[in-house]
């Protein structure tokens, strides 16, 4: 497999990011992940999606921080300063679920309050119903666990096609389509600096199609095994999306009809946001998770 790395002078000066970097390695590549606040803290880990990095959760690790929270934030292979394989076969969404695992265990955290939007839901839903005893509670953004057996918003669908055949993929352009605030022209540098070439967007041109659309996916049997798992979740589960995202706006409700943790909750609903509710409302999730976890 041959891996990217994107040089460490892309990332110098980005606004509101001055969190030191941390490395593990996971199958020979090398995953960067941002760890703040005491190390014998409770832990909450924040999973991003596609085609984000850790730069998401900017505005809401000083707070869970200086909350008193051990707040973990990797980057997903393929995005951040991670590194990135060069090929769009070398993504598959097993192997983000076991890269994902191998961090969580290299660093054994237990006892997880797991917050997860977008793919990172996608990656965290699977890793906390296959390893439920170290994690304490779950707090889910606009994502979800499908299994191909759901039919696709056609929004989903055209993001689908825009990845696959789009010769024009602006990274930092599309972040500010997900959002309702207007990102500076700084911040849509910073989302764009893992990314210095198109050799370097395998992964994330990859990861729209890793979505499982049909009920013969090759993930389709592990997700509806996770599944089964939160129909008898007992431990806290927060729904927080937001209203004005036309992926998944209405997607809470089947997790708060169906996981036992969530029904004696009091959900979140995040207004004025739009897909990457992290942006555009991050202070006010924060939070939401500081009360959620204490």
């Amino acid at each position: 497999m041959q891996a990217l790395r994107t040089p460490d002078s892309r990332f110098e000066n980005l606004p509101n990011y001055n969190f030191n970097p941390n490395f593990i390695e996971v199958d020979g590549l090398r995953m960067h992940y941002i760890d703040e606040g005491p190390k014998d803290g409770a832990v909450i880990l924040l999973l991003h999606g596609e085609p984000s990095w850790s730069y998401l959760y900017r505005h809401m690790i000083p707070p869970l921080r200086d909350a008193g929270f051990r707040v973990i934030a990797p980057d997903l292979i393929g995005f951040g300063k991670s590194d990135k394989p060069a090929n769009k076969s070398d993504y598959t969404y097993a192997g983000h679920v076991s890269w994902m695992k191998q961090f969580i265990e290299s660093l054994d955290l237990k006892d997880i309050t797991l917050f997860c939007q977008d793919w990172g839901s996608l990656i965290g839903l699977r890793v906390a119903a296959e390893n439920e005893q170290r994690f304490a509670r779950i707090a889910l953004g606009n994502g979800g666990l499908v299994t191909g057996d759901q039919k696709l918003p056609t929004a989903f669908r055209i993001w689908q096609n825009f990845a696959r055949f789009s010769p024009w993929f602006p990274i930092g352009k599309l972040l500010q389509k997900g959002t309702i605030k207007e990102l500076s022209d700084a911040e849509i540098a910073a989302y764009d600096a893992p990314f210095p070439s198109a050799k370097f967007k395998a992964g994330a041109r990859a990861f729209p199609l890793l979505v499982p659309s049909t009920p013969d996916d090759t993930a389709t049997a592990a997700n509806r095994a996770a599944w089964a798992v939160f129909e008898d979740w007992q431990k806290p589960f927060l729904t927080t999306f937001s209203n004005r995202d036309p992926i998944t706006r209405g997607g809470e409700k089947v997790w708060q009809k169906t996981v036992p943790g969530a029904k004696r909750l009091e959900h979140v609903k995040i207004k004025n946001a739009g897909h990457f509710l992290q942006e555009d409302s991050g202070a006010e999730l924060a939070e939401v998770l500081i009360e959620f976890a204490s």
